[in-house]
């Protein structure tokens, strides 16, 4: 156990060291292992996350999330030369879907508008109309003329939820979902309501691990008052709040940052077992390898980002 520690300080050092050197930034998502968002100069969502590669004058993004969010960035900032640690860091939502597919269900749905969720690929942003994250679905959708019909992908519990929510009746759903989300059920979210009876429950909308908590909250199946909030929503209300106890339905890699910035207070994961094994595929050893060599680097073709960026810039607008 010293040994690593020893070893991880050191890298934590060199990290550091070439950042400076290199004029780069790590950027990190919440769901990364507490030593990876320990050395990132940002930790957060995928569209904080985006919106700073887009902001920042670094020359390198070492971006630690999935592939699909190097994506993103690659599409927002052209101009820099982004890195993912991993390559096989990828996304089981992002993979329900592929270009080929979405084609063909356009084809069968010629008039109507494609709203994809920001987990995709860059190829299947370019077919889009609109991308959309969990927090500002709701929003895009209500924003696109009532007589449209509309194809949502890749996520049928988000999807689920939209529809719920907006009453309209000309959603078309693609059934795709995480290995994450999949596995909270609202069944384990009251079992665990009941044992905690005095913790405030939370869980976070900008990602697809809850969307079906979100579709099972909109149905009533959930018991008791539930708070839908942002990553930093999420973080804000856990300092303001007057409980000492929180429930929290999200894959368990925020609860290291909760737990740093709130040491007084308890963190409970619903699921303990709520882990993106892709998220969990970088490591503090592969982000200063990373800076050292250069790898892996995530450039979008050309004539595919020109056509990506439009549903980015779109969605970015609406939220």
């Amino acid at each position: 156990m010293q040994l690593m520690s020893v070893l991880n300080l050191d890298l934590t050092k060199e990290i550091q060291r070439l950042k400076k050197e290199k004029n780069a930034i790590v950027l990190a998502h919440n769901y990364q292992i507490s030593p990876v968002q320990d050395v990132a100069d940002f930790v957060g969502d995928s569209l904080k996350l985006s919106r700073l590669a887009g902001e920042t004058d670094a020359s390198y993004i070492i971006f630690c999330g999935v592939h699909f969010m190097a994506e993103t960035a690659s599409i927002i900032s052209p101009d820099k030369k982004v890195l993912i640690p991993d390559l096989e860091a990828g996304c089981s939502l992002a993979s329900s879907i592929n270009p080929n597919e979405l084609l063909k269900w356009k084809n069968e749905n010629p008039d109507a508008v494609v709203v994809s969720y920001v987990n995709t690929s860059a190829e299947v942003k370019a077919l889009s109309d609109y991308c959309c994250t969990s927090s500002n679905a709701v929003k895009v959708v209500q924003s696109i003329p009532e007589s449209n019909t509309i194809l949502f992908l890749p996520d049928m519990f988000l999807g689920a939820y939209v529809a719920e929510v907006t009453k309209r009746k000309n959603i078309k759903i693609w059934p795709g979902e995480c290995h994450v989300h999949a596995g909270i059920t609202d069944k384990d979210i009251n079992r665990m309501l009941n044992k905690y009876v005095n913790a405030e429950f939370m869980v976070h909308p900008e990602c697809s691990c809850t969307s079906s908590t979100l579709y099972h909250i909109s149905n009533g199946d959930i018991n008791g008052e539930s708070k839908i909030l942002s990553t930093e929503g999420m973080m804000n209300e856990a300092r303001v709040s007057k409980n000492n106890q929180f429930l929290v339905a999200t894959e368990v890699g925020i609860l290291s940052r909760m737990r740093q910035e709130n040491p007084s207070k308890e963190f409970i994961p619903v699921k303990e077992d709520a882990i993106c094994k892709y998220m969990k595929k970088i490591t503090i050893e592969k982000v200063y390898n990373s800076l050292v060599n250069d790898v892996y680097e995530v450039k979008v073709p050309e004539d595919i980002a020109r056509k990506a960026i439009i549903p980015i810039e779109r969605m970015l607008a609406i939220s």
